[in-house]
């Protein structure tokens, strides 16, 4: 029999609803682990329920009633094979049993999965041979609460790390801030005053000698004043909120494409339709990386832009088949300062970039393209 077929249907599918709504207000993992377990308690009769949650692939047991598994244990095969294939999985006989005197006759995997990825698995044991659509359907509407409710706690407990985070990093650019703006910029003023004397009194190789002190200490000046401007940008920008990305993406793109002549951007925004968390210059994050294709390459260079998605981000690469990220500067190609041998510019766009997609929670990589270029992948947030 079905489980639409079964007497007590529409009482079991408002069962069903009424736990899915407390399951989505649950403020811990440990509170939708322990309501999933209470639901398949009252609304079935297993020997045992186990509660799987599956993080970066692999899978760990949060919960279980059977006295023969062990919290952070691992799962058994059944529970396996349904991470595996993302399919409900039946196990019948001896394979069933996770202890030698136990009386299982049937072990029951069924996982629920957010867009590709199995987020967690609800593995039942019964004495019960025959198993199912009438056990099977249900667990797996409930399973599918529960993973629900599980990867929205997740994503806002990431989002609340990289907050603090933030704020850590926010005191030291602070402090750092008022060391150069202070310390140093008060000992650059006096350089160049000194210099500029020395430039007027002296002459051949002394006067050029002078003059490059003064230039130094000019520039050096000049940076500071500018990571002052970075960190009063930083400071003034709100906090993270849903923005619609392609949207956002639309915008950046057409600027770039009116910007440069020689740079061709392959976007198609259908496939950017997705809501994420981000300040008002989250379009600086992209425009500064789009930017870079066109202004660090000789001649026309080519950006391809994609979406990859999991159950809690949604990653943009941007792919172009320029000269590439040279080899002196890839390890430190997003601190702040770092630029190329031949760059003429401060260095602080892509050590901005990351600053910015940090404070939304997000991070943002760079390796070389498929075409020998450079392939930046900023990865954020997913509402």
């Amino acid at each position: 029999m079905s489980f639409e077929e079964q007497p007590d249907f529409a009482r079991q599918v408002a069962d069903l609803n009424n736990y899915g709504q407390a399951l989505n207000s649950c403020e811990s993992v440990d509170e939708v682990v322990s309501l999933t377990l209470e639901a398949v308690s009252l609304l079935f009769d297993f020997a045992s329920t186990t509660f799987i949650e599956v993080r970066a692939g692999e899978p760990a047991i949060i919960e279980s009633t059977n006295p023969s598994l062990s919290v952070g244990g691992q799962p058994s095969t059944v529970a396996r094979t349904a991470v595996e294939t993302g399919e409900t999985t039946v196990v019948t006989g001896d394979g069933a049993r996770v202890s030698d005197d136990s009386n299982v006759k049937t072990a029951l995997a069924v996982p629920a999965t957010i867009v590709d990825d199995v987020v967690a698995v609800l593995v039942v044991r019964t004495t019960d041979e025959n198993v199912g659509d009438s056990y099977a359907t249900p667990l797996e509407i409930l399973a599918s609460h529960a993973a629900t409710a599980i990867s929205n706690i997740r994503s806002h407990q990431e989002l609340e790390r990289a907050r603090t985070d933030l704020e850590k990093r926010k005191e030291m650019i602070e402090l750092y801030d008022r060391l150069l703006r202070h310390d140093l910029g008060n000992d650059l003023q006096i350089i160049t005053g000194f210099a500029d004397i020395l430039v007027n009194e002296l002459d051949g190789d002394r006067e050029r000698y002078a003059e490059k002190i003064h230039r130094a200490a000019e520039s050096s000046s000049d940076l500071i004043q500018r990571v002052g401007d970075l960190v009063s940008t930083l400071e003034a920008e709100e906090e993270p909120e849903p923005r619609a990305l392609n949207s956002v993406l639309t915008s950046v793109v057409g600027n770039v494409r009116s910007q440069y002549e020689s740079l061709t951007v392959e976007f198609e925004p259908t496939e950017f339709e997705y809501h994420v968390y981000g300040g008002d210059l989250l379009d600086s994050v992209f425009q500064n990386i789009l930017s870079n294709a066109a202004v660090h390459n000789d001649g026309a260079v080519t950006v391809s832009m994609y979406a990859e998605e999991t159950p809690s981000t949604v990653t943009i690469g941007m792919a172009d088949n320029g000269s590439g990220i040279p080899a002196e500067i890839r390890d430190e190609l997003f601190e702040m300062g770092q630029k190329g041998p031949n760059s003429g510019g401060t260095g602080l766009g892509l050590g901005f970039v990351r600053a910015l997609t940090e404070s939304y929670g997000g991070s943002v990589a760079a390796t070389d393209s498929e075409s020998g270029g450079a392939e930046f992948r900023v990865t954020l947030q997913r509402v």
